[in-house]
């Protein structure tokens, strides 16, 4: 049973990243009308929102993109940066989404930004604490370990709304702001929902280790 636990979650994560790659490999090909590159895309929509003081990078990686709210950068990975294609215009908008999100206030990204400290901390102790319970078969000890890390699954929780807004914000200014045609939006909300399908996948994937670790410890408490 534990190793059925395993097995799942090694499958969906797998599933979601082999969807995500091929997405990626598809849309990366397609070029845009606009003609415009990822790094243009973001600037454009940056200024579009006031919110040109971001800064538009690079960094090394493949779809490492990510937007710095404390720095006010937005990362672009190097095929996103340069790329004139579908998936670019999707990435960099997407962060982009973020970014807006944060000057809006949005109530999600603020809950997941308070959690940081407290899912650092569950990562550092839970786990260890947990398989001291494991040894002692101790509950209360074992509850506690459950706690400290289920931190970490409420933060990717948490983050499923971020990421499923800011593809909807990606795909909205891209259409309204010209900077795709209708014909190629079914490409971006195909890129941008392959990338959140791993979030989720990361999501089931931490409940299914959970689930493991309750059955572990279950089992140890039979057979004492």
């Amino acid at each position: 049973m534990e190793l059925i636990f395993v097995l799942v979650a090694f499958l969906i994560v797998f599933i979601a990243q082999q969807t995500l790659n091929f997405t990626y490999s598809k849309y990366k090909q397609i070029e845009v009308d606009s003609n415009l590159t990822g790094y243009e895309v973001a600037k454009k929509i940056l200024l579009e929102n006031g919110l040109d003081y971001i800064n538009v990078g690079k960094v090394s990686g493949n779809l490492s993109d990510h937007y710095n709210n404390s720095k006010k950068i937005i990362n672009l990975s190097d095929d996103i940066y340069n790329g004139t294609t579908i998936a670019s215009c999707a990435v960099a908008a997407h962060e982009c989404g973020h970014a807006i999100q944060y000057k809006e206030g949005y109530i999600p990204i603020k809950i997941r930004n308070m959690l940081v400290p407290f899912v650092n901390l569950g990562n550092s102790l839970g786990y260890i604490v947990i398989v001291i319970s494991l040894a002692s078969s101790l509950t209360k000890l074992f509850i506690l370990g459950l706690i400290l890390i289920s931190f970490a699954l409420l933060f990717q929780l948490i983050t499923l709304p971020c990421e499923f807004d800011a593809s909807k914000r990606a795909n909205k200014i891209l259409l309204e702001m010209g900077l795709i045609t209708e014909g190629e939006q079914e490409g971006t909300k195909k890129m941008l929902m392959a990338a959140a399908f791993t979030y989720v996948a990361g999501l089931i994937s931490s409940i299914m280790q959970i689930l493991r670790l309750v059955y572990i410890f279950c089992g140890n408490r039979r057979r004492d």
